[in-house]
């Protein structure tokens, strides 16, 4: 072991951990934090590069949960959870419909839904002849009253945080119908989870500990100069950092195309040259057209499936086009022309102009279908957003390549037929497979999927034919069939990847490299 070449090239977040402890103690990086007034990210940093100098060794890793209570949740503390105020708001008030609960409490429809639902279940709430929820006279369920006090206990914390540790069982009960890893922006609580991890310092680092106090070395050397320390002449009476230069300089890159963009590109030439034309549209929309131009219920539980980011100001656009507007109203309320029922419900015309960060690409159809030519053939490649866990093989910000083909001879046939295309031709997969979907526009549904040789199988995407509610509404009286594919997925393959997430590294030169090898 060269110590004294170690010792030349230890930051001085390494030395100060070296200099502060000894092997018997156990490090972890709220002690750093607390007693080196490190930053957490300075902790971990430390540990990575004792770690990797064999200075230090991991000795153990505890798992823990937290519930931290999210802006929604702060709200509900103050003004009470929807279910109570529905139960009080029934209990003084008498027997209301559903849309009278959501406009006397100015709760949206969807969550009134929700909540009668689970209220009915549980015996609280019935709806009677007339189509109006009212109090059955039945106990209140207690788990109400313990979500108001998880409610009020986190809010009344410094940092938001329960640790599922210090819950009762019943706590633990109710808080698994109030926490969510994704889409927690709606919920009362996010889902944390986390590991404290211990290390111990290694024999040898009390060998470079000792050659560092021989040398004088505090880890407090001054390693940048900055203006003030010229223009106070505060570096005359310092100690400077010595710099290792036979280390030798990053390499230089020159500019290149990222492997993805031309993969991206190599799919929109092979769809042109199939005769289809591109369209695009905002990053921005409306829930009228991310939704409610789709059939999508606004006060359903199918609506959950896209959880969306809304946008902090403007919170609404002006208004939605006519007649557009209209007639998707009349769809949901009562069928409209569609020759459906609908779903029902009074449409909420606020609600609908809400601007948010588009979930799915299909909203690039829904703005194309009133002025698509018949036969036509139209691709986008949108991007989207979506609160969700990032993994290998899900992003919260992600590429979509969507279609939709209009014609009188269009079928279910010739769908599969592009979707193949897609998972040999574009993917390059070679084994595929179809599985029955569901989707409130299409009907039917189906979904693909791919076998990744490493990952297995996975969901390359969905698709279907446009239900009647969604091309009526828009003026069209064909056959439409549509698709969402996750085109990130489909680089995953093209590409030789292993995990979504190396399509945006820094590295690129490595993707590069690995490009349709295994």
């Amino acid at each position: 072991m060269d110590i004294s070449n170690i010792t030349k090239n230890l930051h001085p977040l390494e030395i100060k951990v070296l200099l502060h402890y000894s092997d018997k103690d156990e490090l972890t990086s709220e002690r750093l934090i607390k007693e080196l007034d490190y930053k957490e990210g300075h902790a971990n940093q430390a540990f990575s590069w004792l770690s990797g100098k064999e200075l230090l060794k991991e000795t153990g890793r505890t798992p823990h949960t937290y519930f931290e209570i999210t802006e929604t949740g702060r709200e509900l503390s103050k003004t009470g959870t929807v279910e109570e105020r529905v139960i009080a708001l029934v209990k003084e008030n008498g027997a209301k419909t559903l849309p009278e609960i959501a406009a006397a409490l100015s709760i949206e429809n969807k969550d009134i839904g929700s909540a009668f639902g689970m209220l009915s279940k549980e015996g609280v709430l019935k709806m009677n002849a007339e189509k109006k929820a009212e109090y059955t006279g039945a106990a209140v369920p207690s788990r109400i009253a313990v979500t108001a006090e998880l409610l009020k206990k986190a809010a009344g914390t410094e940092n938001g945080l329960l640790d599922n540790a210090g819950l009762s069982a019943e706590e633990q009960s109710a808080m698994a119908g109030l926490a969510k890893k994704r889409g927690a922006a709606d919920s009362p609580f996010k889902i944390i989870e986390r590991e404290t991890v211990t290390y111990k310092l290694t024999a040898d680092a009390k060998k470079v500990t000792e050659a560092l106090k021989k040398a004088g070395v505090t880890g407090n050397e001054i390693g940048e100069v900055t203006p003030k320390m010229l223009a106070t002449g505060e570096w005359k009476n310092g100690t400077f950092r010595g710099y290792n230069i036979t280390i030798p300089p990053a390499r230089i890159i020159p500019g290149r195309t990222n492997p993805y963009v031309q993969f991206l590109e190599s799919v929109k030439d092979k769809l042109c040259s199939l005769g289809f034309q591109e369209f695009d549209g905002p990053l921005v929309e409306t829930e009228f057209w991310n939704g409610d131009a789709l059939f999508m219920p606004q006060f359903h539980a199918a609506r959950d499936i896209h959880d969306v980011y809304r946008i902090k100001n403007p919170t609404h656009a002006k208004s939605i086009e006519e007649p557009y507007l209209s007639n998707i109203a009349r769809v949901h309320e009562n069928g409209g022309e569609s020759g459906s029922r609908g779903w029902n419900y009074s449409f909420d015309r606020e609600f609908t102009r809400r601007l948010i960060l588009r979930s799915q690409g299909t909203v690039l159809s829904a703005h194309q279908l009133h002025k698509a030519e018949i036969p036509g053939k139209y691709f986008g490649i949108a991007r989207c957003f979506r609160y969700d866990k990032v993994d290998a093989t899900h992003l919260s910000d992600f590429y979509q390549t969507e279609g939709i083909v209009l014609g009188e001879e269009a079928n279910l046939k010739t769908l599969l037929g592009f979707l193949k295309m897609f998972a040999t031709e574009i993917a390059g997969a070679t084994e595929v497979k179809y599985v029955p979907g569901y989707f409130p526009f299409t009907e039917p549904s189906v979904e693909v999927h791919i076998k990744h040789p490493v990952l297995g199988w996975f969901e390359l995407g969905g698709s279907g034919i446009f239900r009647p509610e969604v091309t009526k509404a828009m003026g069209i009286d064909v056959p439409v069939l549509a698709w969402g594919i996750g085109i990130d997925r489909m680089a995953l393959m093209a590409l030789g990847l292993n995990d979504l997430r190396e399509l945006f590294c820094e590295d690129i030169e490595k993707v590069r490299q690995r490009k349709a090898k295994f």
